[in-house]
């Protein structure tokens, strides 16, 4: 994946000029583009910028859901600090063994809690559990159907102040195409359009990756 709405020249230029990622980041990336569903990664500027935002707010405890790979999950914890936790939710065992491999490598695997299930109800268990406003960091890019549900419980998991970024807001572009009435687009376009008038959060949607809306909580 990369940044699908700039000119070539532009973004290659972008990552030379900007993107700092460590080797085991691009080890992992170029290991995950040789799968079917190699779509699902994040681009490395996406993943910079995730890692840029958890410094800037001084995060500690963040919720990354849908591991995939496990490069969301392990660029925070890379930007962590030594007591910082990640808890990644995802439902297949097969992707997450290569991510907890690579947290292995990295040295970050102590900072992760990897949750395999349904995520909707470990967040529920998380709440349950007197975990809400106990977060400061939230990352959602899994099944679109289920985003404004993930969105909902990050919200009370998240403290005031806290960030949520969600991934593939634009959805290489379909979402502006009145024409895609498909389950997912509707899905994004929906959770889109309930943001723009949630007074709970500031909003900001970047033509990053797939398109990413940051959230910050008011």
């Amino acid at each position: 994946m990369q940044s699908i709405f700039m000119p070539e020249a532009i973004y290659r230029y972008m990552l030379g000029a900007s993107l700092r990622e460590t080797p085991i980041q691009a080890k992992l990336r170029a290991e995950t583009a040789t799968l079917t569903e190699a779509h699902y990664q994040i681009a490395p500027e996406e993943g910079q910028l995730l890692a840029f935002l958890v410094e800037m707010i001084g995060a500690r405890r963040t919720l990354d859901i849908g591991t995939f790979t496990g490069y969301s999950a392990l660029t925070v914890a890379l930007a962590l600090p030594e007591d910082g936790r990640v808890v990644s939710f995802d439902i297949n065992e097969q992707w997450t063994a290569r991510a907890r491999a690579t947290w292995s490598e990295a040295g970050v695997a102590g900072k992760i809690d990897l949750r395999i299930g349904p995520a909707l109800g470990s967040l529920d268990e998380l709440l349950t559990d007197g975990g809400a406003e106990s977060f400061d960091f939230a990352f959602i890019d899994a099944d679109k159907e289920n985003y404004d549900a993930y969105y909902e419980r990050c919200l009370r998991l998240v403290g005031h102040g806290g960030v949520i970024v969600v991934d593939n807001t634009l959805w290489r572009g379909r979402v502006a195409d009145p024409g895609d009435r498909k389950h997912k687009t509707e899905a994004i376009r929906a959770f889109n359009a309930a943001r723009l008038d949630d007074e709970r959060v500031a909003l900001c949607m970047l033509p990053v990756g797939d398109g990413v809306t940051l959230l910050r909580r008011r």
